[in-house]
């Protein structure tokens, strides 16, 4: 009980205990999942982003999407239940940055690629109370206005190769075919990604 008291009543002494504390767990915790071969293998028939859900990915992120809604599905029962298949870390080896998150303002979307239409994903965008009465997300109607010229998409490709990610000479050369004459808008881009999330994991509905 004494010595309990000193590091109450310390408060230098608690920081440097609970500092060691706090990484002897992230020591256990984390740094052996590095060494885990299957963690840094891709889930069969993973492949990276095509030009448009790569633009898309980013105007996810610019928009603060990820800000609100997790990536990341856990083990829980409760979990596994409402969303679908806990996330495995094979489906993320190429993102940079991985989008799992910790904090759900809105529901997961780890699992939301092919649950909802196209056009279901339109209406929510442009304003989410028409589909969803008492959603308090924001509405995105600029995203139907804006279009995405594909000008920095090869060069993002190449930065990604660069960690990783195998896009090929020929995937680079190609990037910009998609939004060639302004046929893609932003809504487009985003919903493309958004119907690719967790497709290749069997969803649980």
């Amino acid at each position: 009980m004494k010595n309990h008291d000193i590091v109450e009543k310390n408060i230098g002494l608690m920081i440097i205990l609970t500092v060691i504390a706090i990484s002897f767990g992230a020591l256990v915790e984390i740094v052996p999942q590095f060494f885990v071969e299957n963690n840094r293998e891709p889930i069969a028939g993973l492949k990276p982003l095509g030009p448009v859900a790569l633009e898309g990915r980013d105007i996810y992120i610019r928009e603060g999407c990820h800000v609100c809604h997790t990536q990341m599905v856990r083990p829980l029962r409760a979990e596994v239940e409402r969303y679908g298949h806990y996330s495995m870390a094979q489906e993320h080896v190429y993102e940079h940055p991985f989008l799992w998150g910790s904090k759900r303002t809105g529901p997961d979307l780890a699992r939301v690629g092919g649950r909802y239409s196209d056009e279901w994903h339109r209406a929510h965008l442009y304003n989410p109370r028409n589909v969803v009465p008492e959603s308090i997300m924001p509405s995105y109607p600029w995203l139907f206005d804006n279009v995405v010229t594909g000008d920095h998409t090869a060069a993002k490709m190449r930065a990604l190769r660069t960690v990783g990610v195998p896009y090929t000479d020929e995937d680079i050369a190609s990037a910009a075919k998609p939004f060639v004459g302004g046929r893609v808008t932003e809504i487009d881009a985003l919903v493309v990604y958004l119907q690719q999330l967790g497709t290749l994991v069997q969803q649980k509905r």
